[in-house]
């Protein structure tokens, strides 16, 4: 019965999770929470996550009541994700991992969402729709490996709501995605937009540059409300995320979609992909923010899962990528 314990730092978010044989034991997590209108740059980010990651270790620990020497395994995200904070998390893991001669695993980040996504909900062998601050991305296991199906050609869903945010000054408290999420409930005029998908791929940039030139203009004359303009690029991005998801699925004959990533908390993005599985006769799996968000269990998961595979990480060999 192997213990993995995980640690994830990609991005904003820095989790210590702990795993063994599909029960998640612990999961504590923290975030870098910078003011309305304003993104987190990786330096600050990276500092933040120093100052929290010994405090998580412990917390993990004890929250699984587990001691260094019940932990069989140190999992840690290898990438992508931003430089500054992945070698913050990678340095206390192999310090970790050597102090308590545990052996160390690389982990990609992207199988860690999708890992953690088919433990919570038991999906078999789904139709990814990997969606995130970082990551666009629609997935499927085909022939012993994850390809892509399809993928954003320029900047990630989450990416385009975080900086839409900033254009509004709205709260990156508990996250700007959230917040647009809960001002589009209040939404009731549809302002169209560029909706641009090519193929199996989709473009964001050109609807962030068009609904950025927009804002302010129409919010002045009273054309519409923030309400209205955070409700209209949900309806737009999420509707091209749902045309590729169902793309892919008619290609591999699936009947299963798992959404993932922190974008995939949405509760609208899962009603407009439960609509489109319902008329396919297809069936939907989603997680909650516990797991949707970037967190240490899922990187503990996806590590339990290389673990008994046997695949080990050389020390030689631990450092991290961006991409």
């Amino acid at each position: 019965m192997p213990a993995v314990l995980g640690f994830e730092g990609s991005a904003n978010k820095i989790g210590v999770g702990v795993v063994r044989d599909g029960k998640v034991l612990a999961n504590p997590r923290r975030t870098y929470v910078t003011p309305p209108g304003t993104g987190f740059l990786p330096g600050d980010t990276a500092r933040h996550h120093r100052a929290v990651i010994l405090d998580l270790l412990q917390e993990a620990l004890t929250e699984a009541g587990l001691t260094s020497e019940d932990i069989d395994c140190i999992a840690y995200t290898k990438g992508p994700g931003m430089g500054a904070p992945l070698v913050s998390v990678a340095v206390v893991a192999r310090t970790v991992a050597q102090l308590w001669n545990k052996p160390l695993l690389g982990v990609n980040h992207c199988i860690g969402h999708i890992e953690m996504g088919r433990l919570i909900t038991g999906a078999t062998n789904p139709t990814v729709l990997y969606v995130s601050g970082g990551n666009t991305q629609v997935i499927a296991y085909s022939e012993h490996r994850y390809r892509i199906f399809g993928e954003t050609i320029d900047i990630a869903v989450g990416n385009c709501l975080d900086r839409f945010a900033r254009v509004l000054k709205i709260s990156n408290d508990p996250s700007p995605g959230y917040n647009i999420e809960q001002m589009a409930k209040r939404g009731k005029k549809l302002v169209e937009l560029p909706y641009t998908v090519k193929g199996m791929d989709v473009s964001f940039s050109g609807i962030l540059s068009f609904i950025e030139d927009i804002a302010q203009r129409m919010l002045a004359t009273g054309e519409c409300t923030p309400e209205d303009l955070c409700f209209s690029l949900q309806e737009t991005v999420f509707a091209m995320l749902v045309e590729i998801t169902e793309r892919a699925m008619a290609h591999c004959g699936s009947q299963e979609a798992l959404i993932v990533g922190g974008v995939g908390c949405n509760v609208r993005l899962q009603e407009m992909m439960e609509t489109m599985c319902q008329e396919r006769g297809a069936r939907l799996y989603a997680t909650d923010e516990r797991f949707c968000i970037d967190n240490g269990a899922m990187i503990a998961q996806a590590g339990w899962e290389m673990f008994q595979a046997g695949h080990r990480t050389p020390l030689s060999e631990s450092g991290i990528t961006q991409r």
